[in-house]
Protein backbone atom coordinates (compact mmCIF):
# COMPACT_ATOMS: atom_id res chain seq x y z
CA UNK A 1 0.00 0.00 0.00
CA UNK A 2 1.34 3.41 -1.37
CA UNK A 3 0.95 6.55 1.21
CA UNK A 4 -0.88 9.27 -0.91
CA UNK A 5 0.92 12.23 0.33
CA UNK A 6 4.68 10.56 0.02
CA UNK A 7 3.70 10.16 -3.73
CA UNK A 8 2.29 13.72 -3.85
CA UNK A 9 5.28 14.96 -2.48
CA UNK A 10 7.87 12.88 -5.00
CA UNK A 11 5.66 14.05 -8.12
CA UNK A 12 6.46 17.92 -6.98
CA UNK A 13 3.32 18.68 -4.59
CA UNK A 14 4.06 20.69 -1.20
CA UNK A 15 1.60 21.43 1.69
CA UNK A 16 -0.69 24.20 1.10
CA UNK A 17 -2.36 26.27 3.75
CA UNK A 18 -4.46 28.45 3.31
CA UNK A 19 -7.36 30.94 5.68
CA UNK A 20 -10.05 31.63 4.13
CA UNK A 21 -12.12 34.85 5.31
CA UNK A 22 -15.48 34.95 4.95
CA UNK A 23 -18.78 36.75 5.48
CA UNK A 24 -21.44 34.57 7.20
CA UNK A 25 -24.61 34.13 4.89
CA UNK A 26 -26.68 34.50 8.27
CA UNK A 27 -24.42 37.55 9.71
CA UNK A 28 -22.85 39.23 6.57
CA UNK A 29 -21.03 42.02 8.46
CA UNK A 30 -19.22 39.14 10.90
CA UNK A 31 -15.84 37.42 9.38
CA UNK A 32 -15.46 33.55 9.70
CA UNK A 33 -11.93 31.71 9.03
CA UNK A 34 -11.80 28.77 7.46
CA UNK A 35 -8.52 26.88 6.99
CA UNK A 36 -8.16 25.16 4.14
CA UNK A 37 -4.93 22.14 3.86
CA UNK A 38 -4.14 19.96 1.05
CA UNK A 39 -1.15 19.14 -1.10
CA UNK A 40 -0.50 21.23 -3.94
CA UNK A 41 1.25 22.65 -6.86
CA UNK A 42 2.74 26.10 -6.89
CA UNK A 43 2.83 28.64 -7.88
CA UNK A 44 -0.59 28.22 -9.85
CA UNK A 45 -2.32 26.19 -6.85
CA UNK A 46 -4.53 24.20 -9.04
CA UNK A 47 -6.41 22.02 -5.99
CA UNK A 48 -6.36 25.40 -4.16
CA UNK A 49 -8.30 27.36 -7.00
CA UNK A 50 -10.42 24.17 -8.08
CA UNK A 51 -11.69 24.58 -4.35
CA UNK A 52 -12.49 28.09 -4.17
CA UNK A 53 -14.23 27.29 -7.60
CA UNK A 54 -16.63 24.66 -5.98
CA UNK A 55 -16.95 27.57 -3.05
CA UNK A 56 -18.01 30.16 -5.28
CA UNK A 57 -20.80 27.85 -6.84
CA UNK A 58 -22.12 25.71 -3.82
CA UNK A 59 -21.51 27.55 -0.69
CA UNK A 60 -23.63 30.72 0.00
CA UNK A 61 -20.83 32.74 1.89
CA UNK A 62 -18.75 35.09 0.18
CA UNK A 63 -14.91 35.58 0.09
CA UNK A 64 -13.40 37.92 1.90
CA UNK A 65 -9.52 36.76 1.20
CA UNK A 66 -7.24 34.09 1.10
CA UNK A 67 -3.89 33.46 2.23
CA UNK A 68 -1.72 30.95 1.70
CA UNK A 69 1.37 29.37 2.57
CA UNK A 70 2.97 26.50 0.83
CA UNK A 71 6.36 24.34 1.62
CA UNK A 72 7.55 21.83 -0.37
CA UNK A 73 8.80 19.12 2.69
CA UNK A 74 10.77 17.06 0.67
CA UNK A 75 14.26 18.76 0.26
CA UNK A 76 18.09 18.04 -0.01
CA UNK A 77 19.28 17.43 3.32
CA UNK A 78 20.91 20.52 5.42
CA UNK A 79 23.72 19.96 7.47
CA UNK A 80 26.39 22.16 9.30
CA UNK A 81 29.69 21.87 10.97
CA UNK A 82 30.26 21.77 14.46
CA UNK A 83 33.15 23.59 15.60
CA UNK A 84 33.25 21.88 19.31
CA UNK A 85 34.13 17.80 19.71
CA UNK A 86 33.00 16.68 23.12
CA UNK A 87 35.00 13.22 24.43
CA UNK A 88 32.89 11.20 26.38
CA UNK A 89 34.70 9.09 29.18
Amino acid sequence: MTDRALIAQLDGYGLTTAEIHYYRPDHPLLLQLYVWQEYDLPPDFPVLFDFLAMWRRQIEATLHSVRIAHNGLIRPAEWRAVDVIRMID
